[in-house]
């Protein structure tokens, strides 16, 4: 019992401070945005770097022996190894592009590990006030309202979630594009709505039936997500099928009714 009064405690500090960031971004997304690029088209703001800040400050006032690993600080300072200690992983602003361009899939993301299994899941889209949240053995919830992954059982009605990524070499982007031309052949349609945690919270909640992406930038895309998609009664694995890792900067994830077809679909388009 005691467990799960933590578990509800840290969902609880998880939502204030995925709000409180949720504020400079709704703020900052309908201003004239400051501009860095992290590489071709690989773009930060001071927003993402406010919200890192904000979300850190507020947790570690509250969990002071906490471990912490966020997508800023890991560009600023170098990676932090993810351990067995509790630790929070945050996205302070995934979607960074779109939120550059006014398109409203962004978001915060916070998830907590703790034996280096994602836990607890908080994934906030201020523009559109949908908060995503699950607590590990305790269900995934939309604004408080149970959610549960779509009951899809054929791929050809299956509507498919994927990102283009942020490289821009020859090798990777015919990688890219053939890989989409064969499972084109095979799903109903494509999104690419620019945010991997918003993707996983699709699936969580029935909107999309499939998604994967590789080479994403690193655990805190996935983190909180991967809570909440399993919470949902869904699967997150690695494309290939195998067990998901959270350090690998690949995921899948579906019901587990599409799972075994998505993998053989992803190996054929190899």
């Amino acid at each position: 019992m005691a467990e799960n009064d933590s578990l509800a405690e840290f969902l609880n500090s998880a939502v204030d401070a995925a709000k409180s960031a949720g504020e400079i971004i709704r703020k900052g997304f309908y201003q004239t945005k400051q501009v860095e690029h992290k590489g071709l088209v690989d773009l930060v703001t001071e927003t993402d770097k406010a919200c890192e800040d904000l979300i850190f400050k507020h947790l570690k006032q509250i969990y002071p022996t906490h471990k912490f690993i966020g997508e800023e600080t890991t560009a600023a300072y170098g990676v932090t190894e993810l351990t067995d200690e509790p630790t929070w992983i945050v996205d302070p602003l995934d979607g960074t592009t779109n939120f550059v361009h006014g398109f409203p899939f962004v978001c915060v993301s916070i998830g907590l590990t703790i034996g280096k299994i994602p836990t607890v899941g908080v994934v906030y889209n201020p523009i559109m006030d949908e908060l995503f949240t699950g607590i590990r053995g305790k269900g995934a919830f939309l604004n408080g309202n149970p959610i549960k992954v779509s009951s899809q059982t054929l791929l050809v009605k299956s509507l498919l979630a994927t990102e283009a990524g942020t490289k821009r070499d020859k090798q990777t982007l015919d990688a890219t594009t053939n890989r989409l031309n064969s499972l084109l052949y095979k799903v109903r349609s494509l999104r690419m709505s620019g945010s991997c945690a918003l993707n996983l919270c699709g699936i969580a909640c029935g909107r999309l039936d499939i998604f994967y992406e590789v080479g994403f930038g690193g655990p805190w895309d996935v983190a909180g997500g991967a809570v909440i998609v399993t919470e949902a009664g869904g699967v997150v694995y690695d494309p290939s099928g195998k067990e998901f890792d959270i350090t690998a900067q690949r995921v899948a994830a579906s019901n587990p009714l599409l799972k075994d077809d998505f993998v053989d679909a992803l190996r054929q388009s190899e």
